[in-house]
């Protein structure tokens, strides 16, 4: 996994941070991180901010690539990545339709379950659609404990542990304030993993699975980043056989969603059974001082810059310009 000693010109690369997601704050953390390592190794590195500036300043001021080191809705979801499209700029990640899936928790357990690979049973609720009756009737559907939260937002936010019927209508409210699907998943109980991978199709190559320990089985926004009290544990120690095992279905899961250049799934093992079921892929994971993508590279001999300058080698469009498009273009 180490890098050589050449090292390509990257040309002018915006990191683009910050945004407008609920997530705004981790990312404006993980792009520093980020544009300081790429920095660090020579690379003519800015910070970018969507929120901030208009997309289109990115071609008028010169940049050849970007590091998109958003996370949610406005960065993580196809809508930037169609806007790099359109701009001819290459980017780091997965392309439109893999980003604008795996940002959806239904979406992809759709798609993951046509391919039969394990996820959690399921209900969806709809936002306005729903009654009382609905709402109270999910637990008979899924069993208790289970999972309430938004489809289509990142670090735990909106998301509820839900232990009694009683306490369906305020998980639900709650994850409704944030989007107008309602991820109602059957909760499964047992190791909580995550496992990295960089590259792309063939090339596809997953990294050290991490196991996670939170204070209470609770990783929630504020122990995934403010606290260290969250223990991840690399090697995973799992029985002989379970990493390899894990590897081999993230990848799958990756390559079914038509993933690239990086992302990091989680997965849950039932505590019985040991079956592992994918809760989601993330397509632009963090990558601050807490973030999990750093420390499995770490494990597996990368450091922190070259993971960066790994990921933004793999910077690409999903429809390269011709030379002759390029000359159209410009005329």
């Amino acid at each position: 996994m180490s890098q050589t000693a050449t090292q390509p010109d990257f040309g002018k690369v915006a990191v683009l941070m910050g945004g407008m997601s609920a997530e705004r704050e981790i990312s404006l953390m993980s792009g520093n991180g980020v544009l300081q390592a790429l920095r660090s190794r020579g690379v003519d590195a800015h910070a970018f901010n969507p929120a901030e500036r208009d997309l289109g300043e990115l071609k008028k001021l010169g940049f050849t690539r970007c590091f998109i080191a958003l996370h949610g809705r406005f960065g993580e979801d196809g809508t930037v990545q169609g806007a790099l499209e359109l701009l001819g700029i290459p980017y780091t990640g997965s392309g439109v339709m893999a980003s604008s899936m795996a940002i959806d928790k239904v979406m992809t357990k759709r798609v993951l379950l046509s391919e039969g690979l394990p996820t959690p049973k399921y209900v969806l609720l709809r936002r306005g659609a729903y009654t009382s009756a609905d709402v109270n009737a999910v637990p008979d559907a899924l069993g208790l404990p289970l999972i309430v939260k938004p489809a289509r937002e990142g670090s735990s936010i909106g998301l509820s542990k839900v232990t009694a019927v009683a306490d369906m209508a305020s998980a639900v409210a709650q994850a409704a304030q944030l989007d107008a699907d309602i991820l109602c998943e059957q909760f499964i109980s047992g190791d909580e993993v995550t496992c990295p991978v960089l590259g792309t199709g063939s090339g596809a190559q997953a990294l050290p699975v991490i196991r996670i320990v939170a204070p209470d089985g609770n990783y929630d926004y504020q122990n995934k980043y403010f606290t260290d009290s969250t223990q991840y544990l690399v090697p995973c120690g799992l029985p002989e056989g379970e990493e390899a095992a894990i590897q081999q279905l993230v990848l799958q899961a990756y390559v079914t969603l038509n993933c690239r250049g990086w992302a990091r799934a989680d997965v849950m093992i039932d505590r019985r059974t040991r079956q592992p079921f994918l809760l989601e892929i993330n397509t632009s994971p963090g990558m601050t001082g807490h973030s999990l993508v750093p420390m499995s590279a770490r494990a597996a001999g990368l450091s922190y810059e070259d993971l960066c300058l790994a990921i933004l080698k793999t910077a690409t469009l999903d429809f390269e310009k011709s030379a002759h498009d390029r000359q159209e273009v410009a005329a």
